[in-house]
């Protein structure tokens, strides 16, 4: 693979995934969304069908990784690191776009949402305990774009983004063992995806499961620069941890692949 059709594959297909998964956010949190209040089902399984799809669609061009922790895990198994600034480079962009696009196709609901005083209103109170912190609240359609704890605790974040994460990566990495090597073909796209669902099913609860730096900052950046009104804060000090998080369960899935079935 070329590095032009590296980068242009994981740009489509992150685009896509964030399209497809902060699409089903954006159904499920909007006033005047048909889906709104469908719950954490609609939202896991959307997620899951958001992989199935972006991995179609970007496998012929770059392989598919489309999350920086699986590219830095494939790396430390087969070597290749020349390619990893362009596997990243692709992944952030299209996460930047696939969130642009949700914000274009939700652009009345985002408008409506963010106008309602119930709702503006509703987020008041954190934004004023987050003045006295010297930085905004998380706003009101912050989880759209990116994911934020339920209790805040370093440490406990961290863990649990980094658990998820092993769980994804593992599962990438041994795909096809039992088949001599060979991998799944096609069925590895169906086979992740349900993985992801299932993460989301069972670890998401505490952080939202971003499993994927890219998924959780390319949005993240959108959200501080699009011109949303009453959108509050990107809730930047957490930030970090859907990054760092990720990327360590990456490189740990990777060392355990190493040990155990290499």
């Amino acid at each position: 693979m070329s590095s032009s059709d590296i980068f242009i594959g994981e740009t489509i297909g992150t685009a896509i995934l964030i399209l497809l998964g902060g699409g089903v956010c954006a159904a499920v949190t909007l006033k005047a969304s048909k889906a709104r209040n469908a719950g954490w089902l609609a939202i896991a399984f959307g997620w899951g069908f958001a992989v199935l799809t972006a991995v179609y669609t970007s496998a012929p061009l770059s392989g598919a990784h489309l999350n920086p922790a699986v590219t830095l895990a494939l790396t430390i198994k087969d070597g290749g690191w020349n390619n990893l600034p362009v596997y990243w480079g692709g992944q952030l962009l299209g996460a930047m776009i696939g969130a642009t696009l949700v914000w274009v196709v939700y652009y009345g609901q985002f408008r409506a949402h963010l106008t309602d005083p119930e709702i503006v209103g509703a987020a008041e109170e954190p934004a004023a305990k987050a003045v006295e912190a010297e930085e905004p609240a998380a706003g009101p359609v912050l989880g759209i774009f990116s994911t934020g704890p339920e209790i805040r605790n370093a440490v406990q974040n961290l863990a649990t983004e980094i658990i998820g994460t092993v769980v994804l990566v593992l599962a990438v990495l041994t795909q096809g063992l039992n088949d001599k090597g060979n991998g799944l073909g096609p069925l590895g796209a169906l086979i992740t995806a349900l993985v992801v669902v299932s993460i989301g099913l069972s670890l998401g609860g505490p952080t939202g499961y971003a499993i994927n730096p890219a998924r959780d900052l390319g949005p993240r950046i959108v959200h501080a620069l699009l011109p949303l009104p009453n959108k509050g804060g990107s809730d930047w000090s957490y930030a970090w941890v859907p990054v760092v998080g990720p990327l360590i369960g990456g490189a740990i899935a990777a060392g355990l692949y190493n040990v155990a079935f290499a």
